[in-house]
């Protein structure tokens, strides 16, 4: 499970990795049934505390993308809907806005970023050809 984290975002690590998990589950990356990470599996590749990680998917389960069984793990819920196109396009803002405050703090100026964009994107479609 890829699962990035930004100090920069602004937005607690617990919710980080609650958004990224729901959006791994509408984008179809994550299935129904498939195991999470353990608490401490996760936190340490992330380096940090499994506190976080619990919160996280404590979260995750009063929203009922996930359920927790004991001894067994935490596993994607069965009947999780993907995300509406309202809460995709608020999680695509969110990280555009993150992108656009560190790329101006940086002194990128948009030209140069939508450039870079267009560059990684096409890396994108080279990794979805190599992997057919």
């Amino acid at each position: 499970m890829q699962i990035q984290l930004s100090e920069a975002d602004g937005t607690p690590y617990y919710l980080q990795v609650a958004n990224q998990v729901k959006f791994l589950v509408a984008s179809g990356r994550l299935e129904p049934h498939e195991q999470l990470p353990s608490v401490r599996g996760l936190a340490q590749q992330l380096t940090i505390t499994p506190n976080t990680v619990a919160r996280a998917y404590r979260e995750l389960e009063a929203e009922g993308v996930v359920i927790s069984k004991r001894g067994a793990g935490v596993f994607i819920s069965n009947g999780v809907s993907p995300l509406s196109n309202k809460e995709k396009r608020r999680i695509l803002n969110e990280r555009m806005d993150a992108l656009l405050t560190e790329s101006r703090q940086l002194g990128v100026d948009e030209e140069t970023l939508l450039k870079l964009l267009r560059q990684r994107s096409q890396k994108f479609d080279l990794y979805k050809e190599v992997e057919k």
